[in-house]
């Protein structure tokens, strides 16, 4: 049991034998009564988000989870095949557990897979990656005085906006949390 004062970003907590993750908390003072604490939680399993609002220094029920680095080996049909890079034991992920990390996953590149109960969460990318771009149209001479964007496919299939300078097969920072270009590399 936690207070809800000791509530962060990435605590999963066990709310009437759900397990939710906190991706946003504020502690909030009215100008009248209690001390409360706002949060946006995500149903791990499902992926739902909702909107929940605890007293101060409630106790909530949080879970134990065991975040494991490891590395990624293939796609193999709905499942994603993981290798724990201390014991080198091999665990299956569904495409919901992946979720939208899949844009940005190379094979032999590394994540923290989140395990409950010896059962996988799901997964935690790195805030950006590197990835190389496999095709972009040309940019043209004139557009270079705007700020201009032009899609961009990376080399995992996921498509992006990056600007109008970027070539095809250069590397480029990207940010897992949104999808958005952050630089050249």
């Amino acid at each position: 049991m936690i207070s809800t004062n000791d509530i962060k970003n990435g605590t999963v907590l066990d709310l009437e034998g759900q397990l939710w993750s906190v991706i946003w908390f504020q502690h909030h003072k009215p100008g009248k009564g209690n001390t409360v604490v706002r949060t946006k939680l995500k149903h791990v399993v499902s992926g739902k988000v909702v909107d929940k609002t605890f007293n101060s220094d409630t106790k909530v029920e949080d879970a134990q989870v065991d975040r494991r680095e490891m590395q990624y080996l293939y796609q193999d049909g709905d499942g994603y095949v993981f290798m724990d890079t201390d014991d080198y034991s091999q665990m299956t992920l569904t495409n919901e557990m992946v979720g939208d990390s899949k844009n940005f996953l190379l094979e032999n590149g590394t994540a923290l897979v989140a395990i409950h109960e010896g059962n996988p969460l799901f997964i935690e990318l790195p805030a950006s990656v590197e990835l190389e771009i496999t095709y972009t149209e040309p940019g043209l001479q004139g557009d270079r005085s705007s700020a201009g964007t032009k899609p961009a496919t990376l080399e995992t299939g996921y498509q992006i906006q990056v600007p109008l300078f970027i070539t095809q097969g250069e590397r480029v920072k990207v940010d897992t949390r949104d999808g958005s270009y952050i630089s050249r590399v």
